[in-house]
């Protein structure tokens, strides 16, 4: 039987955007980030990050590193008693200087493939998921599979035309939405 999840964009979501973050010790939660993801935890809600991360593709950090990243952020997380239940990324941009990354995908947001991805392995129904995240691409992201998006910090548009479902101050605010909308 499928489940709902809330997918969640990394940067300006869950932690600080450091602009090409390569450095572990530099993640930094955003207040509120680790009490919204365990409010979800509580509720048996599988919390998945779905994350565009170029710098892969532009050099400026590797595959290595960025899971050292993923692995801080779990950590951190951890000591607020909070968890991930799985962490996606594409590291793409078909403007990338390391060739074997710089490739147009279906995974690189807003096209679905990472959650069509985490859908299969985990047994969700995506059209009864939802997304947060801090652009319009990751509204439009999940609308591309029937799900509803949130949108964080009423940023302006990054060419993407999907409308939110909803816009939250932060993901606290975006998860005590979610909460209230399953329940319709």
């Amino acid at each position: 039987m499928s489940k709902a999840a809330v997918f969640l964009d990394r940067d300006d979501t869950i932690i600080r955007d450091k602009n090409y973050l390569s450095d572990p010790d530099e993640v930094e939660l955003l207040p509120g980030a680790a009490e919204a993801i365990r409010l979800l935890n509580n509720r048996g809600i599988p919390v998945i990050v779905i994350t565009n991360q170029s710098g892969v593709a532009r050099g400026i950090f590797d595959e290595a590193r960025l899971d050292l990243i993923h692995r801080r952020l779990r950590e951190l997380l951890a000591e607020r008693r909070a968890v991930i239940d799985g962490i996606y990324s594409c590291p793409h941009h078909p403007d990338g200087s390391v060739e074997r990354y710089a490739v147009s995908c279906s995974c690189r947001k807003p096209e679905p493939g990472l959650l069509l991805r985490a859908a299969q392995d985990f047994d969700l129904d995506l059209a009864g998921s939802y997304m947060v995240g801090d652009k319009p691409l990751d509204s439009e992201t999940i609308h591309r599979v029937g799900g509803k998006g949130v949108l964080i910090g009423g940023s302006g548009s990054d060419g993407m035309s999907g409308e939110p479902d909803y816009r939250a101050q932060d993901l606290l605010h975006a998860v005590r939405w979610i909460l209230e909308d399953m329940k319709k």
